[in-house]
């Protein structure tokens, strides 16, 4: 049974925040301006972005990320948002700082944060409890080489549907109870800047961010323009060139079948 896109993503306008404008954010702004532009020339009312991050733009950023010299020192954010909407014309907006949950209703939420604490605060602050939660959560994160991207519906408190399922659709489980370490802020995570684009290499592969986008942007290709979804997320692994999706079950999948398939391809 596959996953049936609600009337309302494709009959109006989507709003859609971006959390995160670093490795897997800048790419996957710039692959949803892509999209926009494909959708609307379909006749879909298209999506209207806000996109949020904290940092400015660094030397180490350049290269794996979508910035150039002449963005250093700049707001990531409004920077992309900048280039993009005098690109294609659109009227995105960007917000230099933490996220807000209070900005607009959005219709999803795309989460491309590097923390488990930056997780932990959208799924248990103020993001995904708001009145106006979003339908949909998609999350996006690597590690040197191996990544996943998994995209789901948002549950209440007591774990019942956050929103009512067009008939005939199987649920898609909440990213985070398929994977709980990313909301883990017990882990011991590696947060040490990188100084220069050489040694933020040796920690991650140049090319692991696009890897990751990829199947995330066909996932949302396959939402609004077919109208449904056969699979929800991918683990990709650069080091052995694989990719294993994560088909839509019915039941939903449980947390140790999507580990194990996670292990596989990182392996």
């Amino acid at each position: 049974m596959p996953h049936i896109t609600p009337a309302h993503f494709l009959q109006h306008q989507v709003m859609i925040h971006l959390v995160g404008c670093g490795g897997n954010g800048s790419q996957m702004l710039t692959g949803l301006a892509r999209l926009n532009h494909a959708l609307t020339a379909l006749g879909h009312p298209g999506l209207n972005v806000i996109a949020f991050d904290p940092d400015t733009v660094s030397e180490a950023n350049m290269g794996r990320q979508m910035f150039g010299q002449f963005d250093v020192g700049s707001s990531k954010a409004i920077v992309l948002v900048s280039r993009i909407n005098a690109f294609f014309g659109l009227n995105w907006e960007a917000h230099f700082g933490l996220y807000e949950a209070g900005k607009g209703a959005p219709d999803m939420l795309i989460a491309c944060v590097d923390s488990a604490k930056s997780r932990y605060e959208i799924a248990n602050g103020r993001a995904l409890r708001h009145p106006n939660k979003p339908y949909y959560l998609m999350d996006m994160g690597n590690r040197a080489a191996d990544g996943q991207v998994l995209f789901g519906e948002l549950s209440n408190a007591d774990g019942s549907p956050a929103h009512k399922a067009p008939v005939g659709s199987a649920r898609l489980p909440d990213p985070y109870h398929v994977l709980p370490e990313l909301v883990d802020i017990q882990a011991i995570e590696d947060d040490t800047p990188s100084c220069g684009l050489a040694q933020a290499l040796e920690r991650q592969e140049l090319f692991i961010n696009q890897a990751v986008v990829t199947p995330a942007l066909s996932i949302l290709w396959e939402f609004f323009r077919h109208g449904r979804l056969t699979w929800h997320g991918a683990f990709v692994n650069l080091r052995t060139g694989s990719m294993r999706p994560l088909l839509v079950k019915e039941p939903a999948p449980e947390a140790a079948e999507a580990e194990e398939l996670r292990v596989r391809v990182m392996a």
